[in-house]
């Protein structure tokens, strides 16, 4: 199998919000394999060992894992068990993987047999590799609703300690946050604006309204900010980015006055 050949290529690269173990995972692990793509999918991680896709609507590929370095990269063989476009294991596929300061640097590189079967490829692997992007966000940004709560809780906590806790786990300490009353850089700055809140805001409190939207590492939120006789007193949206380990790299609000 890896002596075809196969002189036509081509070529996708993407940057994925997550470290390079967490999405090599994809490729070694059955049950993150079908979430990308589709329940009934299999493989298995190693040399000869058998790749199997289940496709919507029934189309079925198959293949045979060539090679495995983890967490660096995968190749294996591919094509339909139909034999249209290209029979199954009738060309390679390699993805390597290469850690960078916002995650990884993930290559894709898809050799085939004929230029026809290379171009039909290519919207196909632009569409997989975007649901590869979002699959990957999705795991490493399970904890985005509960890290978006402890955000707003954290400006009402009257406790410095606590406040300092929180935003230990949930923020980079380099974290950003911008709104119409803040333009500040690392979570020293973001502590001292939360303990400035307490003193000309006190008993304020701002909480989440509805659920996260989240797409591929940022996630949009609205929000309501209540006084303590439970009037609401304004409300907004938050446009939270998230880091390569989930952790809150950036907030920008948009406030909007109540009614």
């Amino acid at each position: 199998m890896t002596t075809m050949t196969l002189p036509y290529s081509l070529e996708r690269t993407l940057n994925i919000q997550a470290p390079p173990e967490t999405v090599f995972r994809f490729f070694t692990d059955i049950e993150r394999w079908a979430r990308w793509w589709g329940a009934g999918s299999t493989i298995e991680p190693k040399p000869g060992g058998a790749v199997y896709i289940k496709h919507p609507g029934g189309v079925e590929s198959s293949g045979k894992v060539v090679e495995v370095d983890a967490p660096k990269r995968i190749v294996f063989t591919y094509g339909f068990n139909s034999g249209d476009p290209i029979p199954a294991g009738s060309s390679r596929v390699t993805i390597t993987l290469q850690a960078t300061p916002s995650g990884t640097r993930l290559v894709l590189k898809h050799d085939l047999a004929d230029e026809k079967a290379r171009d039909s490829h290519v919207q196909g692997w632009r569409f997989q590799l975007s649901l590869f992007a979002n699959v990957v966000a999705d795991e490493v940004n399970a904890n985005a609703s509960r890290f978006v709560d402890l955000w707003f809780n954290a400006w009402a906590d009257p406790s410095p300690v606590a406040r300092q806790l929180i935003m230990k786990e949930i923020a980079s300490p380099e974290v950003r946050m911008q709104d119409r009353y803040s333009c500040l850089e690392g979570a020293y700055d973001v502590l001292a604006h939360m303990a400035a809140a307490q003193r000309f805001m006190p008993g304020i409190t701002m909480k989440r309204a509805g659920d996260v939207w989240h797409c591929q590492g940022m996630a949009l939120v609205d929000w309501t900010m209540t006084a303590l006789d439970g009037a609401e007193r304004g409300k907004g949206t938050n446009v939270f980015v998230l880091g390569p380990t989930g952790r809150i790299e950036w907030v920008t609000g948009f406030y909007l006055s109540a009614s």
